[in-house]
Formats: C-alpha cells, structure tokens, sequence
C-alpha cells in the first residue's frame, strides 16, 4: 500500500493530498529513511512523523482495507509509540495544551 494512502487510512494524517505533501518536504521517514508518498508499507514498519510542532514514532501493524472508522479500529492499525511536541525556536512548548 503507499504510504500517503496509509497514511490517511489510518487516521495518522487527516488527508492524503497533506500526507503527499509531507512527504515530498521530508517529514516522513519510513525505518529511519526519507520516505516519499508512493513508497510502500510493510506491516512491522517503523514511521516517524514530524509536522508543525509535533513527532509522532509509530509501528504498522496490519494493513487496513478501508479508513479506520474510529480511534479503536485505528490502534489496530498502528501502535503510537511515541508522540510529543518539539521545541521550535523562538516558541516556547506550552505544557497546558499536552
């Protein structure tokens, strides 16, 4: 499956036009490499998300054959391992929003 397609069909990205997009600026690395939308996932996987502030490490495991219709079908997707907010320069992290 490409990766910009699960990508949405995952709910780790709300659309697939913005995870192509995230893609071609390399925010998406896929076991440690640059990844681009049409690369394929595997189950086992390793992404690492970074967009705006945030990181987001997860593990694929299993394909789905239609978009996670909640946040329960989703975690059988995908195994969040970490998810944080960075520290850009020149804005602080706020601890209230976490």
């Amino acid at each position: 499956m490409r990766l910009d397609k699960f990508l949405k069909m995952s709910r780790l990205i709300k659309r697939r036009t913005l995870a192509n997009e995230l893609c071609d600026v390399g925010g998406v690395q896929r076991n440690g490499l640059r990844a681009k939308a049409s690369h394929t996932v595997k189950v086992g996987d390793m992404l690492t998300l970074t967009f705006g502030n945030r990181l987001v490490e997860a593990e694929v495991l299993s394909l789905p054959l239609k978009p996670a219709g909640n946040l329960v079908e989703a975690a059988t997707i995908v195994n969040i391992i970490k998810q944080e907010k960075l520290a850009i320069q020149g804005y602080p992290i706020d601890d209230d929003e976490a």
